[in-house]
């Protein structure tokens, strides 16, 4: 049974009174769309006087690949300026907090901590708390749902726009209580009005509701690409394609080095509930290794209830590490020393060999309950 659910868009008359009359700035890209898959730029651009937009990474359209820049426009189908607010554009410019009096946020994240939606938000509600701009989020279900907490919790000696503050790489929050515990955390004097959901329960996955699915970015097509996600996104930060450049982008990982019937039968020797292994082989079109068949596996989540997704990505790559030690890279070394394996795992504990993967995942519970427990208070559902 799917169970028929509002996102906030679906209730914007709620904050009606709050928008009407002045200038209204947005935050959006393609997910911010209402039950009846009508643009959030519409439903704004119609009913109250908008001003501004505000793009993000992938772009206000979604049609800008990965890390690729996002530059400033005059959208043609509403003649308002998109405002870069990525790269080095991350906090607004005093031109930027000009443009409107409230800030509306309606993008759809993921439920992962690397998801780069999550500090676009919060870097625009210190702008606005700078400049005394009121904020309005339009909240929208966590497609994990709002039970289930696993990973790693942020050691902020390695923030960075794929991972900042102290959360869970998994984090069961929707993005309107992320709001809600940000502000907090970051000690912000601003006005934030969540408008909440109709009908959710944290129990729900958004595959439990009547909602659609628009991909939140190019390279995450559906929910099963989400829920790998959380496990296998640690392999941007390692010369092992990521699946990007084909049509299972998350869920499938190797390299033409690999032998996947070995991988395989390694992997599924562990036997980690919930998940199991399936040699396979791609093609890549475009990212790392481009045009060359790899050979790997795909991880298939036979139960998501009891499966640790985290643990089974962190557990392939230690295997792949032990299996071919020679050719494993690390990517992404930045001027401070840290990877791109540091900023997504949030520590260089396992990178550098000072815990194993086991023990990584271990003696990350207790964090991930406590962060559980200080988050309670934030909770709308």
């Amino acid at each position: 049974m799917r169970y028929h659910v509002l996102s906030g868009i679906d209730r914007l008359d709620t904050v009606a009174r709050q928008l009407s009359g002045r200038r209204v700035g947005l935050m959006t890209n393609p997910t911010g769309v209402d039950h009846e898959l009508v643009s959030t730029i519409d439903r704004i651009g119609r009913d109250f006087r908008l001003t501004a937009m505000f793009a993000v990474e992938h772009g206000i359209r979604g049609d800008i690949q990965a890390g690729k820049a996002v530059d400033t426009f005059v959208d043609e189908a509403t003649g308002v300026t998109v405002f870069s607010a990525y790269g080095k554009h991350c906090h607004f410019s005093d031109e930027m907090l000009d443009a409107f009096d409230v800030l509306v946020f309606d993008m759809q994240d993921v439920g992962a901590r690397f998801y780069t939606y999550l500090y676009s938000l919060s870097y625009a509600m210190e702008s606005c708390a700078r400049a005394g701009k009121d904020v309005v989020v339009l909240d929208r279900v966590n497609p994990l749902g709002g039970v289930k907490r696993c990973g790693t919790v942020l050691d902020t000696r390695f923030s960075s726009f794929v991972g900042d503050y102290e959360l869970p790489t998994q984090y069961a929050l929707t993005i309107g209580e992320f709001a809600r515990y940000v502000r907090d955390y970051l000690h912000l004097d601003v006005d934030v009005t969540v408008v909440p959901l109709q009908g959710w329960r944290r129990e729900m996955y958004l595959d439990d509701t009547d909602l659609p699915w628009v991909a939140p970015s190019p390279n995450c097509p559906d929910l099963a690409a989400a829920l790998c996600y959380i496990g296998t996104c640690i392999f941007e930060g390692t010369n092992l394609s990521e699946g990007r450049g084909t049509t299972q982008p998350f869920q499938i990982i190797g390299a033409p080095f690999v032998d996947g019937a070995a991988l395989e039968k390694r992997m599924n020797a562990l036997g980690l509930e919930g998940l199991h292994f399936r040699r396979t082989s791609f093609c890549p079109m475009f990212n790392k290794h481009q045009g060359a068949l790899c050979h790997g596996v795909q991880m298939h989540i036979t139960d998501r209830e009891r499966s640790d997704v985290f643990a089974g990505g962190l557990y392939l790559l230690d295997t792949l590490r032990d299996m071919y030690p020679e050719q494993v890279e690390f990517l992404g070394k930045n001027e401070q020393g840290i990877y791109t394996l540091d900023r997504l795992l949030g520590t260089n504990a396992y990178r550098t060999g000072q815990c194993s993967a086991k023990a990584l995942v271990e003696q990350s519970r207790e964090p991930v309950r406590r962060f559980g427990e200080q988050t309670a208070k934030y909770l709308l559902y």
